[in-house]
Protein backbone atom coordinates (compact mmCIF):
# COMPACT_ATOMS: atom_id res chain seq x y z
CA UNK A 1 0.00 0.00 0.00
CA UNK A 2 2.81 2.41 0.85
CA UNK A 3 5.84 2.42 -1.45
CA UNK A 4 9.47 3.57 -1.19
CA UNK A 5 8.63 6.61 -3.32
CA UNK A 6 6.02 7.64 -0.77
CA UNK A 7 8.56 7.43 2.04
CA UNK A 8 11.01 9.53 0.02
CA UNK A 9 8.31 12.11 -0.60
CA UNK A 10 7.42 12.27 3.10
CA UNK A 11 11.08 12.74 3.99
CA UNK A 12 11.49 15.52 1.42
CA UNK A 13 8.38 17.26 2.75
CA UNK A 14 9.81 17.12 6.30
CA UNK A 15 13.26 18.39 5.29
CA UNK A 16 12.00 21.13 2.94
CA UNK A 17 9.24 22.41 5.24
CA UNK A 18 6.60 23.11 2.60
CA UNK A 19 4.80 21.42 -0.28
CA UNK A 20 6.19 23.91 -2.79
CA UNK A 21 9.80 23.43 -1.65
CA UNK A 22 9.41 19.64 -1.60
CA UNK A 23 7.99 19.68 -5.13
CA UNK A 24 10.94 21.74 -6.33
CA UNK A 25 13.40 19.38 -4.63
CA UNK A 26 11.72 16.33 -6.22
CA UNK A 27 11.53 18.05 -9.63
CA UNK A 28 7.73 17.84 -9.67
CA UNK A 29 4.99 20.40 -9.90
CA UNK A 30 3.28 21.36 -6.67
CA UNK A 31 -0.03 20.23 -8.17
CA UNK A 32 1.33 16.76 -8.99
CA UNK A 33 2.82 16.33 -5.53
CA UNK A 34 -0.40 17.49 -3.86
CA UNK A 35 -2.36 14.99 -5.95
CA UNK A 36 0.08 12.23 -4.97
CA UNK A 37 -0.45 12.98 -1.27
CA UNK A 38 -4.24 13.17 -1.67
CA UNK A 39 -4.30 9.80 -3.43
CA UNK A 40 -2.07 8.22 -0.76
CA UNK A 41 -4.17 9.65 2.08
CA UNK A 42 -7.33 8.34 0.42
CA UNK A 43 -5.87 4.82 0.20
CA UNK A 44 -4.52 4.93 3.76
CA UNK A 45 -7.67 6.40 5.25
CA UNK A 46 -6.01 9.21 7.22
CA UNK A 47 -4.32 12.58 6.75
CA UNK A 48 -0.52 12.83 6.74
CA UNK A 49 0.00 16.55 7.35
CA UNK A 50 -1.98 19.69 8.13
CA UNK A 51 -2.66 21.71 5.00
CA UNK A 52 -1.76 25.43 5.06
CA UNK A 53 0.04 25.14 8.41
CA UNK A 54 2.98 27.49 8.99
CA UNK A 55 5.38 25.91 9.64
CA UNK A 56 4.22 22.64 8.11
CA UNK A 57 2.99 20.12 10.70
CA UNK A 58 2.52 16.37 10.32
CA UNK A 59 -0.43 14.53 11.82
CA UNK A 60 0.38 11.81 14.42
CA UNK A 61 -0.03 9.22 11.64
CA UNK A 62 2.26 11.25 9.40
CA UNK A 63 4.89 11.38 12.15
CA UNK A 64 4.76 7.57 12.44
CA UNK A 65 5.32 7.12 8.71
CA UNK A 66 8.05 9.78 8.73
CA UNK A 67 9.92 7.80 11.40
CA UNK A 68 9.46 4.72 9.22
CA UNK A 69 11.03 6.60 6.31
CA UNK A 70 14.03 7.65 8.44
CA UNK A 71 14.58 4.00 9.40
CA UNK A 72 13.89 2.28 6.08
CA UNK A 73 15.44 4.59 3.49
CA UNK A 74 19.04 4.34 4.86
CA UNK A 75 18.72 0.53 4.76
CA UNK A 76 17.52 0.65 1.16
CA UNK A 77 20.29 3.07 0.19
CA UNK A 78 22.98 0.89 1.79
CA UNK A 79 21.62 -2.26 0.17
CA UNK A 80 21.66 -0.65 -3.28
CA UNK A 81 25.17 0.68 -2.64
CA UNK A 82 26.39 -2.83 -1.78
CA UNK A 83 24.76 -4.20 -4.93
CA UNK A 84 26.64 -1.68 -7.07
CA UNK A 85 29.93 -1.89 -5.18
CA UNK A 86 30.24 -5.28 -3.44
CA UNK A 87 32.47 -4.97 -0.39
CA UNK A 88 32.84 -1.20 -0.85
CA UNK A 89 31.20 1.60 1.16
CA UNK A 90 31.30 5.35 0.61
CA UNK A 91 31.69 7.81 3.48
CA UNK A 92 31.19 11.46 2.50
CA UNK A 93 32.54 13.85 5.14
CA UNK A 94 32.42 17.63 5.48
CA UNK A 95 33.36 20.18 8.15
CA UNK A 96 31.84 23.39 9.45
CA UNK A 97 34.86 23.88 11.72
CA UNK A 98 37.07 25.65 9.16
CA UNK A 99 40.29 25.13 11.12
CA UNK A 100 39.66 21.41 11.71
CA UNK A 101 41.40 20.43 8.47
CA UNK A 102 44.67 20.77 10.42
CA UNK A 103 44.03 17.54 12.34
CA UNK A 104 41.32 15.87 10.24
CA UNK A 105 43.61 15.04 7.30
CA UNK A 106 45.94 12.75 9.30
CA UNK A 107 42.89 11.30 11.10
CA UNK A 108 41.38 10.40 7.71
CA UNK A 109 44.66 8.79 6.65
CA UNK A 110 44.67 6.59 9.75
CA UNK A 111 41.01 5.63 9.25
CA UNK A 112 41.56 4.64 5.62
CA UNK A 113 44.47 2.41 6.62
CA UNK A 114 42.21 0.65 9.13
CA UNK A 115 39.14 0.54 6.86
CA UNK A 116 40.51 0.13 3.30
CA UNK A 117 37.10 -1.03 2.01
CA UNK A 118 35.60 2.41 2.75
CA UNK A 119 35.90 5.06 0.04
CA UNK A 120 36.29 8.40 1.85
CA UNK A 121 35.25 11.60 0.09
CA UNK A 122 35.93 14.91 1.82
CA UNK A 123 34.28 18.27 1.12
CA UNK A 124 35.11 21.67 2.57
CA UNK A 125 34.81 25.38 1.86
CA UNK A 126 33.75 28.42 3.85
CA UNK A 127 30.72 29.05 1.62
CA UNK A 128 29.53 25.44 1.85
CA UNK A 129 26.68 24.72 4.30
CA UNK A 130 27.07 21.02 5.17
CA UNK A 131 24.19 20.27 7.55
CA UNK A 132 21.40 20.87 4.99
CA UNK A 133 23.42 18.72 2.57
CA UNK A 134 23.55 16.02 5.26
CA UNK A 135 19.77 16.17 5.62
CA UNK A 136 19.42 15.89 1.83
CA UNK A 137 21.61 12.73 1.91
CA UNK A 138 24.43 14.38 -0.05
CA UNK A 139 26.81 13.77 2.89
CA UNK A 140 27.20 11.12 5.59
CA UNK A 141 29.10 12.89 8.40
CA UNK A 142 29.51 16.59 9.27
CA UNK A 143 31.91 17.95 11.89
CA UNK A 144 30.26 20.95 13.48
CA UNK A 145 29.91 23.03 16.64
CA UNK A 146 26.29 23.94 15.82
CA UNK A 147 23.26 21.80 16.71
CA UNK A 148 20.18 22.22 14.53
CA UNK A 149 17.13 21.64 16.78
CA UNK A 150 14.52 19.11 15.66
CA UNK A 151 16.51 18.26 12.54
CA UNK A 152 16.44 14.44 12.66
CA UNK A 153 20.22 14.51 13.07
CA UNK A 154 22.25 12.76 15.77
CA UNK A 155 25.20 14.64 17.29
CA UNK A 156 28.05 12.69 18.88
CA UNK A 157 30.39 14.91 20.97
CA UNK A 158 34.06 14.66 19.95
CA UNK A 159 35.93 17.06 22.25
CA UNK A 160 35.80 20.45 23.95
CA UNK A 161 38.14 23.28 23.00
CA UNK A 162 38.77 26.83 24.17
CA UNK A 163 38.31 29.77 21.82
CA UNK A 164 41.13 32.26 22.49
CA UNK A 165 41.63 35.83 21.36
CA UNK A 166 44.65 36.01 19.03
CA UNK A 167 46.67 39.25 18.85
CA UNK A 168 50.11 40.38 17.77
CA UNK A 169 52.82 40.31 20.50
CA UNK A 170 53.07 44.11 20.45
CA UNK A 171 49.31 44.68 20.49
CA UNK A 172 48.05 46.62 23.57
CA UNK A 173 45.72 43.72 24.47
CA UNK A 174 48.71 41.37 24.69
CA UNK A 175 49.40 42.75 28.17
CA UNK A 176 45.89 42.10 29.57
CA UNK A 177 45.29 38.95 31.61
CA UNK A 178 41.59 38.53 30.77
CA UNK A 179 39.81 40.14 27.84
CA UNK A 180 36.39 41.72 28.39
CA UNK A 181 33.91 42.57 25.59
CA UNK A 182 34.46 46.33 26.00
CA UNK A 183 38.17 45.81 25.20
CA UNK A 184 37.22 44.93 21.60
CA UNK A 185 34.98 47.91 20.80
CA UNK A 186 37.55 49.71 18.62
CA UNK A 187 39.19 46.59 17.17
CA UNK A 188 38.89 44.90 13.77
CA UNK A 189 37.84 41.30 14.36
CA UNK A 190 38.78 39.00 11.48
CA UNK A 191 36.39 36.08 10.91
CA UNK A 192 35.63 33.45 8.30
CA UNK A 193 33.03 34.59 5.72
CA UNK A 194 29.97 32.98 7.31
CA UNK A 195 27.12 34.41 9.38
CA UNK A 196 28.52 36.13 12.46
CA UNK A 197 25.89 34.39 14.61
CA UNK A 198 27.77 31.15 13.95
CA UNK A 199 30.79 32.36 15.96
CA UNK A 200 30.97 31.75 19.71
CA UNK A 201 32.82 35.03 20.27
CA UNK A 202 29.93 36.92 18.72
CA UNK A 203 27.00 34.89 20.03
CA UNK A 204 28.24 34.22 23.56
CA UNK A 205 30.75 37.00 24.29
CA UNK A 206 30.17 40.20 22.30
CA UNK A 207 26.45 40.21 21.55
CA UNK A 208 25.28 39.74 25.20
CA UNK A 209 27.41 42.78 26.12
CA UNK A 210 26.08 44.88 23.24
CA UNK A 211 29.57 45.23 21.73
CA UNK A 212 29.98 45.22 17.92
CA UNK A 213 33.56 45.67 16.66
CA UNK A 214 34.40 46.06 12.99
CA UNK A 215 34.34 42.68 11.21
CA UNK A 216 36.63 41.66 8.34
CA UNK A 217 36.22 38.43 6.35
CA UNK A 218 39.26 36.22 5.76
CA UNK A 219 38.71 32.77 4.21
CA UNK A 220 42.06 31.14 5.04
CA UNK A 221 43.33 30.26 8.53
CA UNK A 222 47.02 30.71 7.74
CA UNK A 223 46.40 34.09 6.10
CA UNK A 224 44.24 35.15 9.03
CA UNK A 225 47.03 34.40 11.53
CA UNK A 226 49.59 36.20 9.37
CA UNK A 227 47.33 39.26 9.24
CA UNK A 228 47.00 39.20 13.03
CA UNK A 229 50.78 39.03 13.38
CA UNK A 230 51.02 42.08 11.09
CA UNK A 231 48.67 44.10 13.36
CA UNK A 232 45.94 44.18 10.70
CA UNK A 233 43.34 43.00 13.18
CA UNK A 234 42.60 40.42 15.86
CA UNK A 235 40.93 36.99 15.71
CA UNK A 236 39.25 34.35 17.87
CA UNK A 237 40.38 30.79 17.15
CA UNK A 238 40.60 27.40 18.88
CA UNK A 239 43.71 27.40 21.07
CA UNK A 240 45.19 24.34 19.36
CA UNK A 241 45.05 26.08 15.96
CA UNK A 242 47.50 28.82 16.95
CA UNK A 243 49.68 26.83 19.38
CA UNK A 244 52.58 26.45 16.90
CA UNK A 245 52.52 30.13 15.94
CA UNK A 246 52.39 31.15 19.58
CA UNK A 247 55.49 29.07 20.36
CA UNK A 248 57.26 30.90 17.52
CA UNK A 249 56.23 34.20 19.20
CA UNK A 250 54.38 35.34 16.08
CA UNK A 251 51.11 35.82 18.00
CA UNK A 252 49.81 35.83 21.57
CA UNK A 253 46.61 34.18 22.82
CA UNK A 254 44.45 35.69 25.55
CA UNK A 255 41.55 34.31 27.59
CA UNK A 256 38.11 35.67 26.70
CA UNK A 257 36.30 36.51 29.93
CA UNK A 258 36.53 33.53 32.28
CA UNK A 259 37.19 31.23 29.33
CA UNK A 260 35.12 30.66 26.20
CA UNK A 261 34.73 26.92 25.60
CA UNK A 262 32.99 25.20 22.72
CA UNK A 263 32.28 21.61 21.70
CA UNK A 264 32.82 19.83 18.39
CA UNK A 265 30.30 17.20 17.27
CA UNK A 266 30.06 14.58 14.54
CA UNK A 267 26.57 14.93 13.02
CA UNK A 268 24.90 12.08 11.13
CA UNK A 269 21.31 11.28 10.20
CA UNK A 270 19.36 9.79 13.11
CA UNK A 271 19.92 6.01 13.26
CA UNK A 272 23.00 5.98 11.03
CA UNK A 273 25.42 6.54 13.94
CA UNK A 274 25.28 2.77 14.47
CA UNK A 275 26.51 1.86 11.00
CA UNK A 276 29.93 0.17 11.42
CA UNK A 277 31.96 2.44 9.14
CA UNK A 278 30.33 5.61 10.51
CA UNK A 279 30.79 4.55 14.13
CA UNK A 280 34.41 3.57 13.43
CA UNK A 281 35.19 6.92 11.79
CA UNK A 282 33.66 8.93 14.65
CA UNK A 283 35.57 6.99 17.30
CA UNK A 284 38.79 7.16 15.25
CA UNK A 285 38.48 10.93 14.70
CA UNK A 286 37.73 11.55 18.38
CA UNK A 287 40.66 9.47 19.60
CA UNK A 288 43.09 10.97 17.08
CA UNK A 289 42.14 14.51 18.14
CA UNK A 290 42.44 13.78 21.85
CA UNK A 291 45.78 12.02 21.35
CA UNK A 292 47.31 14.71 19.15
CA UNK A 293 45.73 18.12 19.78
CA UNK A 294 46.99 20.33 22.61
CA UNK A 295 44.54 22.25 24.78
CA UNK A 296 41.48 20.07 24.08
CA UNK A 297 39.39 18.23 26.64
CA UNK A 298 38.02 14.75 26.20
CA UNK A 299 34.38 14.14 27.10
CA UNK A 300 33.27 11.66 29.74
CA UNK A 301 32.41 8.41 27.94
CA UNK A 302 29.13 8.04 29.81
CA UNK A 303 27.78 11.20 28.15
CA UNK A 304 29.34 10.82 24.73
CA UNK A 305 26.10 10.05 22.87
CA UNK A 306 23.89 12.64 24.57
CA UNK A 307 24.60 16.19 23.35
CA UNK A 308 21.81 17.51 25.52
CA UNK A 309 23.96 17.03 28.61
CA UNK A 310 26.96 19.17 29.48
CA UNK A 311 29.40 16.83 31.25
CA UNK A 312 32.44 18.10 33.08
CA UNK A 313 35.28 17.39 30.60
CA UNK A 314 38.47 15.66 31.60
CA UNK A 315 41.53 17.76 30.65
CA UNK A 316 43.96 16.10 28.27
CA UNK A 317 47.42 16.01 29.83
CA UNK A 318 50.56 17.00 27.91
Amino acid sequence: MIEIKHLKTLQSLSHCGSLAAAANHLHQTQSALSHQFSDLEHRLGFRLFIRKSQPLRFTPQGEILLRLAEQVLPLVQNALRECKEPGQTNLRIAIECHSCIQWLTPALKHFRETWPQVNVDFKSGVTFDPQPALLQRELDVVLTSDILPESHLHYTPLFDYEVKLVVAPDHPLANKLHIQPKDLIDETLMIYPVQRQRFDIWRRFLQPAGVAPTLKNVDNTLLLIQMVAARMGIAALPHWVVETFERQELVVTKTLGEGLWSRLYAAVREGEQYQPETDAFIHSARQHAIDNLPFVKGIAKLNVDDPRTTPQPTPHQW
